[in-house]
């Protein structure tokens, strides 16, 4: 079995509907992809209702968190969408990111770049609006060559100058919600180093200690050093680890499948979930 439990559509910053992502899912030899957009589920009910035969759906989503100053990202995995406490939760996080790419289009036009909100909001689209939509502004003003180059400290990175904070969720208060909800927590890209600050190790032992359930290990913003180090800790605090390509269409280089999750762990993920159940494929439309 391949299984991606990673992934973004149009419904966040991701450039293939909910739809087309499911069909290039199968069509990349996936037997189960995790659709996960930022702070939403709204992309849900389009994959669910193209899903092709052979391919299984995990719904989930990936919610903005921020412990000690540092922000960091949980994926959530098959939760009841409609709990009300995490529902609010996520609405919150989502209401809040407007204002803040508003701000990040101000600070930038201070600093002589003509980028404007309608062309952000052009590029986001239904999507929940984000810096990877402000970064895309960027490289079609030829500011920047690529997404990727719009996360420095020149530009979008935490604490940039052009960076405007938005609501974050403590990532306790994320892991009691999500298990509130039915889900499963995993921490996202815990060693991103080339984003900014990373959570100490002390901090992810806390998580574990209060029922996190495991780490995204094998992703591409990961060399093989801290991926080998991430697997020595998941393993010393009891913690499942994950794969996955975090793939966004277009808009990152990274490919469907690049990185996947063990069948042992996806199994034991959906063991552990009572919010909702993965969703085989039907033959789709």
């Amino acid at each position: 079995m391949r299984i991606d439990l990673h992934t973004h559509s149009t419904a966040s910053d991701g450039t293939d509907t909910p739809a087309g992502l499911v069909r290039n899912a199968a069509a990349a030899g996936l037997d189960v992809v995790a659709l996960t957009d930022h702070d939403t589920t709204r992309g849900h009910a389009e994959a669910v209702a193209a899903l092709p035969e052979g391919l299984t759906l995990v719904t989930g989503a990936e919610l903005s968190c921020r412990v000690d100053g540092v922000s960091m990202h949980m994926l959530a995995y098959l939760f009841d969408p409609e709990e009300p406490a995490l529902l609010a939760e996520r609405e919150l996080v989502r209401d809040d990111r407007v204002p803040r790419a508003r701000g990040m289009v101000a600070r930038l036009q201070e600093q002589g770049v003509p980028v404007t909100w309608e062309q952000v909001a052009r590029i986001a689209g239904d999507g929940s609006v984000g810096r990877p939509h402000v970064a895309t502004a960027l490289v079609e003003l030829g500011v920047v060559p690529t997404v990727g180059d719009a996360f420095t400290a020149d530009w979008l990175a935490d604490g940039g100058r052009a960076y405007v904070a938005k609501h974050e969720t403590d990532p306790f208060e994320a892991i009691r919600l999500i298990k509130g909800a039915g889900g499963v927590a995993v921490f996202a890209h815990p060693g991103a180093s080339k984003r900014g600050r990373t959570v100490p190790e002390a901090a992810i032992a806390e998580m574990a200690a209060a029922g996190l359930d495991g780490i995204e290990v094998d992703h591409m913003d990961h060399d093989p050093d801290t991926r080998a180090r991430l697997r020595g800790l998941a393993k010393e605090l009891g913690l499942l680890t994950t794969g996955s390509s975090d793939y966004h269409g277009s808009r990152k280089t990274c490919v469907l499948g690049e990185y996947v999750t063990d069948p042992e762990v996806y199994g034991e993920i959906t063991r552990r979930a009572t919010g909702a159940f993965p969703v085989p494929g039907a033959g789709g439309v």
